[in-house]
């Protein structure tokens, strides 16, 4: 079936990857290996650029080398929120004093970019079958959206990280189950090891190289 697979970036980052040598993922391949009946159309990366942090100062910079190579797949699109910080007060556990204020940052549009986009393909005819590779439970309106009043089948993969080492805990959620046609709880060390863009990728301007810290 001609799919169009919608990523929800930062999601999918903290659940499967942050922390492992498995970041500089190719997800054409991925989704070869996890769903190897499904013919790609397209692949929807929503994503928003980070800050750099005083302990982390070149983040954003490894965030942009990763677009890069994300762009060398000919059929892969990045879609772009941002990120906003705010002054907050927060409640604290033990007072006093009774809250505390903080920075809160907040990122925003992703979800709504993904959903707009998927309903939006999906008025238009452009996939037979969705995917959204997504955790988030904000997501179910628009799944079920798809799967009840256009009658198309659409599936989630829930980006949990099933295997390896400082692995999260499984996180069910019956929401976005519920919603889908079907439903895959989470990716596997392998999968994700087996998937990895070469050390270096060539593209118009010359070579992309996989970030040092990611090795």
């Amino acid at each position: 079936m001609k799919t169009i697979f919608y990523i929800d970036g930062f999601n999918f980052y903290y659940s499967a990857v942050k922390g492992t040598p498995l970041r500089w993922l190719d997800f054409q391949a991925l989704f070869q290996r996890v769903f190897p009946k499904n013919e790609i159309a397209a692949i929807k990366y929503f994503t928003a650029k980070v800050n750099d942090k005083p302990d982390n100062p070149e983040q954003s910079l490894r965030q942009q080398v990763y677009w890069r190579a994300l762009q060398t797949l000919p059929n892969l699109e990045i879609h772009y929120g941002h990120f906003r910080t705010r002054k907050t007060r927060a409640k604290v556990v033990r007072p006093p004093p009774n809250t505390i204020e903080i920075y809160k940052t907040e990122e925003k549009k992703t979800d709504v970019n993904l959903a707009s986009h998927l309903l939006m393909d999906g008025f238009r005819d452009r996939y037979d079958c969705a995917i959204v590779i997504s955790g988030d439970s904000d997501l179910v309106t628009p799944i079920q959206m798809v799967r009840n009043e256009l009658k198309k089948p659409i599936g989630v993969l829930n980006p949990q990280r099933l295997s390896g080492p400082d692995r999260r805990a499984e996180r069910k959620s019956a929401g976005l189950k519920h919603a889908a046609s079907f439903y895959k709880k989470g990716v596997t060390w392998a999968q994700l090891e087996k998937s990895q863009f070469s050390d270096q990728i060539k593209n118009t301007h010359g070579i992309i190289h996989r970030p040092e810290r990611w090795r």
